[in-house]
């Protein structure tokens, strides 16, 4: 069994491929589903060597989140989560964010000294440690200790309300939470919405997306910061905090003028002409913000700008709401009305007036701009051991380029080779801490 205490650092890429400006820089990742680990995905596809540590015979939870997926005769489909066995199935959301990730299972209980000596040897051969598990002094595991085994280290916890050594009340701190809660307790979803309705909550778990955008930029601020000073850090990520961020004047408003920022449905209230529009066959969003955008969309919808000044009709909630901003607003829904939203879009795009039909999914696989971009990669799922095709990497880089090197690990598919490769583990270790429960074998 090897001591932490004497294990040295390894250069870094020692397994994935060099590529991209993060090559160089090491990730410890432990947690599940997707603020977090979406964070160490970022990292891994431009560069960063990313080590998952997954629960053994678990693993993420995000592989079995719905739709899951098989395969028969060479071709994934969807099946229920209980029909075949979990060997041969996973989410398709783990074949989209698990991808460049190196899958470790460790039982991460510090009381026992083979899972200690693994973990502790990780932390000194990374740079970065992302967390979104509760209650690791209950696994044995302290930022002080961290830190002593490896100064320079950034640490992230990310959770729902933060953690209480930062501030905060106790409970709070305490709670649990998910993507939604987060929507909640950071004032998004009250204010989203139409004003006759029940807040609405935003879809494809923003909030986590988020946390794990503003996680990444944390950890690389800190990353910095230790390789001028030698000195790492924690970063607290907190959902909530995440949410209030993206809420842009909100919380001047509030505090200056007792503004509560209420719901407005898909109309921008402080200028129009800006909302979703209903056309003759769908749907044409048009925002004009500025006089002289303003001027071109009316112009090009014929509704005279002499009529309706700026100032006077679109410039302000108070122009928006008043009898002349009100009649504006009923000519263009006039216009837009006798139009499909192609046409809509279409004279809009000629007059350099920001402006989209709400695309599909499906849409944008099959759009000419997408795929001229670049935007979709196809690679091998390791569990499906298929191709699939999935969102590449953003943002585009002209020097130092993201990629996806690998898909998707399976759960414990790069144990063997990062405990020889970084720790220095024989063949015979590792058979004595498997045996041991700590780690389990990858089935093939």
């Amino acid at each position: 069994m090897k001591d932490w205490k004497q294990v040295e650092r390894v250069a870094t890429p020692a397994i994935v491929p060099q590529f991209g400006p993060l090559s160089g820089v090491r990730v410890l990742l432990t947690g599940s589903v997707v603020a977090g680990p979406v964070a160490a995905t970022l990292l891994a596809e431009f560069g960063a060597e990313v080590i998952h540590v997954e629960m053994p015979g678990v693993g993420d939870t995000l592989r079995g989140q719905s739709p899951v997926l098989t395969h028969g005769d060479g071709v994934p489909f969807m099946v229920s989560p209980s029909e075949v066995p979990q060997d041969q199935k996973i989410s398709s959301a783990w074949m989209q964010e698990g991808r460049n990730k190196l899958s470790v299972t460790l039982k991460m209980d510090m009381k026992q000294p083979e899972a200690k000596d693994i973990f502790f040897g990780l932390i000194k051969n990374c740079d970065i440690w992302i967390e979104n598990m509760v209650w690791l002094d209950k696994l044995g595991i302290y930022d002080a200790d961290v830190l002593a085994a490896n100064p320079k280290i950034v640490i992230a916890h990310v959770s729902g309300f933060g953690r209480p050594q930062f501030g905060g009340v106790p409970e709070d701190c305490d709670r649990g939470s998910y993507d939604p809660i987060g929507q909640c307790e950071g004032g998004w979803m009250y204010s989203n919405g139409f004003p006759d309705g029940p807040p609405v909550y935003g879809s494809s778990f923003m909030n986590d997306y988020l946390s794990a955008f503003i996680c990444a930029n944390g950890v690389l601020m800190a990353y910095i910061n230790a390789q001028k000073t030698g000195k790492g850090q924690v970063v607290d990520v907190a959902q909530v905090e995440c949410m209030s961020r993206m809420m842009c004047d909100s919380f001047v408003n509030m505090f200056t003028i007792g503004l509560n920022k209420e719901r407005a449905g898909n109309k921008i209230p402080i200028f129009q002409p800006a909302d979703l529009f209903k056309t003759k066959d769908g749907y044409l969003y048009v925002g004009t913000f500025g006089k002289a955008v303003y001027e071109r969309c009316l112009n090009a919808m014929g509704i005279s700008t002499e009529k309706f000044p700026y100032l006077e009709a679109g410039a302000s909630r108070e122009a928006i709401n008043s009898p002349l901003g009100k009649e504006l607003d009923r000519e263009v829904n006039k216009w837009m009305m006798a139009h499909t939203s192609e046409e809509g879009l279409a004279v809009m795009k000629k007059a350099k007036i920001p402006s989209a039909i709400p695309r599909t999914i499906k849409q944008l696989t099959e759009s000419e701009h997408y795929k001229s971009r670049g935007n979709f990669v196809t690679y091998k799922d390791e569990t499906l051991g298929k191709e699939i095709t999935g969102l590449a990497p953003v943002p585009k880089m002209s020097e130092t380029k993201g990629m996806v090197w690998r898909g998707a690990p399976k759960l414990g598919q790069d144990t063997e080779t990062v405990l020889k490769t970084i720790l220095g583990y024989s063949d015979a270790d590792i058979a004595g801490i498997r045996g041991k429960g700590v780690i389990d074998r990858v089935k093939k």
